[in-house]
């Protein structure tokens, strides 16, 4: 296939995206593809036009997409690229739209007897401490309602460090959700097509699986297969199928977890375009599954293909 890979973006989360976006080139050139990365960045810069300009003439099969976060991952790029008809790999632009309001997404959940942790979600001016001890109180997590990456995210132990919270959540949306903290163990369950990969344990040094501990190799360790008992591991995979066809996503996603007092799973939301950096959860859960990342990819990029051909 002829593939341009589109990386970086203008969200905080740029860095990561470039990351990703260099391992998919080169496990989709291993694969044997015809493989062009484009850095693109938006928000008064052009070169988002010229690329697709670029691409659209270059007779390109799939557009792949690495982006995280903002534009690249709630929607909006994908309104792009489905107004020039370039087929692209992820969900649509109203899946991508829906899994990225973490707010939205957990009214779906709680809508479809999916569990999640208690939330209150408005701007800065709504939110106050005692909304916050009435509705899910301490210890919580303040964090951004429309980001990813755990980007401006912190964990309020008492009253006194909301506010700080609540600045730092500010300065990535105007939207924020304070979410009871859930102390149990940490869980993800990638989705690739229809299946549901091997459930991964998350155990970060910090108190919570933050921006450091995500990104710096040695933070963090992953378990997969998860040690968990085979009830679990089913109970996660099902849900996780479950979340993936009630927000309407496609090809890949990663849907996280944590169990709560009493061992329940509780949905936290979806990623629709996961990370593919070396430390990334998806490649290691499709390693498990025998699948390994130029593999991985390549199947991703064969769903966006068939799509297309599907439509003409």
């Amino acid at each position: 296939m002829k593939i341009a890979v589109f990386m970086g973006g203008s969200s905080p989360e740029r860095e990561v995206s470039l990351n990703s976006g260099k391992e998919i080139t080169k496990a989709l050139k291993a694969k044997g593809h015809m493989v062009t990365p484009y850095d693109v960045e938006w928000r008064g810069k052009q070169n988002l036009f010229l690329a697709i300009e670029e691409v659209f003439n270059n007779a390109t099969d799939v557009v792949f997409l690495a982006f995280h976060g903002d534009l690249g991952e709630n929607g909006g790029i994908q309104g792009v690229l489905e107004a020039v008809g370039l087929p692209y790999t992820g969900s649509g632009i109203t899946a991508s739209a829906i899994a990225m309001d973490k707010d939205i997404s957990k009214k779906l959940f709680t809508f479809n007897d999916v569990a999640t942790a208690a939330w209150i979600c408005g701007d800065r001016e709504t939110i106050d401490t005692s909304l916050v001890e009435r509705k899910t109180g301490y210890p919580c997590i303040v964090k951004p309602a429309d980001s990813g990456s755990t980007v401006g995210l912190s964990l309020v132990n008492e009253p006194s460090e909301l506010p700080s919270a609540i600045d730092i959540a500010s300065k990535y949306s105007g939207m924020i959700m304070v979410e009871s903290y859930i102390s149990g163990c940490e869980l993800t369950v990638p989705v690739l097509g229809s299946n549901a990969l091997p459930v991964i344990e998350i155990r970060p040094s910090h108190k919570i699986y933050d921006y450091e501990c995500k990104y710096t190799p040695g933070m963090t360790e992953y378990f997969v297969p998860a040690p968990i008992t085979e009830e679990l591991a089913s109970e996660l995979k099902s849900i996780a199928m479950k979340v993936f066809n009630i927000l309407g996503l496609r090809d890949i996603a990663r849907i996280d977890f944590r169990l709560d007092s009493n061992g329940r799973p509780l949905c936290f939301e979806a990623n629709t375009l996961p990370g593919m950096t070396s430390t990334s959860l998806v490649p290691k859960s499709a390693q498990a599954a025998g699948i390994d990342f130029p593999e991985l990819v390549t199947r991703i990029a064969e769903m966006a293909y068939q799509r297309r051909h599907q439509h003409k």
